[in-house]
């Protein structure tokens, strides 16, 4: 199988047009209805939720493009679980863990900056709802994907 990339990145890397080939196999299949194929996810932690019952501790469903290939009843239990904090609650929180600048919870996630993955997991996990590093968006159709070989259909940008 050839290298996709020339280069490497901190994020997961997949052609778009190879995670299209998966999710046109795992259609077929269930089409038929082959349950071998189970169910498909984009974030391990939405699997590891859906395994266990429950709504995904990282608060993936703010972030809604990942959610169209999950199963129905998942996306609504982590809908009924999904809650936007209070800018005042994460300020506080954010700030004893040292973060600096401008704090803001928009309608995808609580965007920081200073703070190195493990605080940003604690706010995460804390509040169920993504926390990302300004200096490192998360851009539409993205994210957690290193920014080569994704483009959005609008551009980079499109929320």
């Amino acid at each position: 199988m050839p290298v996709p990339y020339d280069d490497t990145a901190r994020r997961k890397i997949m052609p778009e047009h190879a995670e299209q080939r998966i999710l046109d196999a795992f259609d077929l299949h269930t089409a038929v209805g082959d349950a071998e194929w189970g169910t498909l996810f984009r974030k391990t932690s939405c699997g590891v939720a859906y395994a266990w019952g429950e709504a995904d501790y990282n608060g993936h469903y703010g972030i809604r493009e990942l959610c169209d290939i999950c199963p129905p009843e998942q996306v609504a239990l982590c809908k009924n679980a999904w809650v936007k904090p209070p800018l005042d609650a994460v300020v506080q929180e954010a700030r004893a863990l040292g973060a600096v600048g401008e704090i803001e919870v928009n309608d995808r996630a609580i965007v920081v900056e200073g703070l190195d993955e493990p605080p940003r997991y604690y706010l995460q996990h804390g509040f169920g709802y993504q926390c990302h590093d300004r200096k490192k968006p998360h851009r539409y159709r993205q994210h957690g994907r290193a920014p080569i070989g994704w483009e959005a259909e609008d551009g980079p940008d499109t929320p």
